[in-house]
């Protein structure tokens, strides 16, 4: 029996993925060889890919030497560990975004990989389910937002967290609402959109929501509300 595929729906991905990815550094760091060629080898992404590799110290030294804006990792390598390789990168190189891809579907890992503010966070299951999309964490990113599916968020918002400080100033309903849409992946025009406010409002209110939950940057208010509790994590 021949097996077929749909070609127009993988000829819009990749079309898709190529616009994406047509001004991206990427490297790429994964212990599964296999997938990792696969990624490497994808007509879109072979031609922005500057490095990949298998270990947590391979993968630093890349993003030292190649400077990409984009690092795609998985959770589990061969040596080391994808999130403490997130964290490294963070420190050293802040503008470089970090699409952490979770092997295990844990509340412990959702946790790690949130307390390491991976600019997108996604199971490795959820590859083309439409549900925590590759291509849509792609689109998410490359608009300069944050991408944590509803399984992510649901995940995160079910973990204990004795240790989170208690709020120094109560966000407004407003604040919530700007913030939950925020998590959503959706830019400040998009959230004025929906909200049916002005841009400059939201503009505001994001930056009054990170002052108050001492976050700083877009990453970090999304997931330190999260954390505390403020939106709902089914959206």
């Amino acid at each position: 029996m021949e097996l077929r595929l749909e070609s127009r729906a993988i000829k819009g991905a990749i079309d898709q993925a190529r616009l994406l990815l047509q001004h991206r550094r990427v490297v790429a760091c994964m212990g599964d060889r296999l997938a990792l060629m696969c990624l490497c080898l994808t007509e879109p992404i072979r031609p922005v890919m500057l490095g990949a590799a298998t270990t947590e110290e391979e993968g630093f030294a890349l993003v030292q030497r190649c400077k990409p804006d984009l690092l795609i990792c998985s959770s589990d390598l061969e040596t080391g560990y994808g999130i403490n390789l997130i964290k490294r990168v963070h420190a050293v190189a802040p503008s470089c975004q970090r699409l952490i891809v979770l092997v295990r579907e844990t509340q412990a890992v959702v946790r790690e990989a949130m307390d390491a503010y991976g600019d997108g966070v996604m199971f490795k299951s959820s590859f083309g389910t439409g549900q925590g999309d590759f291509i849509q964490a792609l689109q998410t990113l490359a608009e300069g937002q944050v991408y944590y599916p509803e399984e992510i968020r649901r995940l995160g918002a079910l973990l204990p967290r004795p240790d989170v400080p208690p709020l120094v100033e109560e966000l407004s309903k407003r604040e919530i609402e700007v913030v939950s849409a925020v998590a959503l992946g959706l830019s400040n025009q998009a959230v004025a959109n929906k909200l049916m406010i002005s841009l400059e409002t939201v503009k505001t209110h994001v930056v009054n929501a990170t002052g108050k939950l001492g976050a700083q940057g877009r990453t970090q208010l999304v997931v330190k509300a999260i954390v505390y509790g403020l939106i709902d994590p089914h959206g």
